[in-house]
């Protein structure tokens, strides 16, 4: 055995339980923090804000500025909160949103997913995003892009012929798609 001077063999008993026991401690399985549950914003990166389209059964329905990735239940506070009667459970509320995403939120009856397939399974230009504009013949990412963009600049599309507007569209190709677009 080491003979040490008493002092010093405490100092190395002190320092040896500490390791110890701060070696235990560190294997312990910690609690986790407790959830906030009135609190249901994602955590985002350094608080940039977007602009999200809220429609449906909202108080402010229109386009509202919330931090990018935010959850799909903070677009709808933000938007005032849904009416009563409105769809919550057809909606996923814990989806994360970003720049230029639309939030519909059904009333009584109505379908949950932010569709642009109307009923009949005709594209709604007032609500189809970019994907489902790219289901129509002869419009790719570009034109889809466009028509969005359109869209955001002008406002609800009145007609099938406001398509005209958008660069990219003519006659020929309207008439193309015609058919496939539900009347606004």
């Amino acid at each position: 055995m080491v003979n040490l001077p008493r002092e010093r063999g405490i100092a190395v008993a002190l320092v040896l339980v500490g390791v110890i026991s701060g070696g235990l401690y560190a294997q312990r399985p910690q609690a986790a923090p407790p959830l906030d549950l009135g609190s249901r914003t994602a955590v985002v990166s350094d608080s940039i804000t977007v602009p999200v389209h809220v429609s449906g059964w909202v108080h402010r329905p229109g386009v509202v500025w919330v931090v990018d990735g935010a959850l799909t239940a903070d677009v709808i506070e933000e938007a005032g909160g849904a009416l009563d009667g409105a769809r919550l459970d057809a909606i996923n509320l814990a989806r994360p949103v970003t720049e230029g995403d639309q939030v519909h939120v059904p009333g009584p009856g109505g379908s949950g997913e932010n569709s642009g397939h109307g009923e009949e399974g005709l594209v709604d230009l007032n609500t189809a995003d970019e994907a489902e504009l790219q289901t129509l013949p002869g419009v790719g990412p570009v034109l889809a892009a466009r028509i969005v963009s359109h869209r955001d600049s002008v406002g609800r599309l009145e007609a099938i012929e406001d398509l005209l507007d958008v660069p990219g569209i003519g006659e020929t190709r309207l008439e193309s798609i015609r058919d496939l677009i539900r009347p606004p």
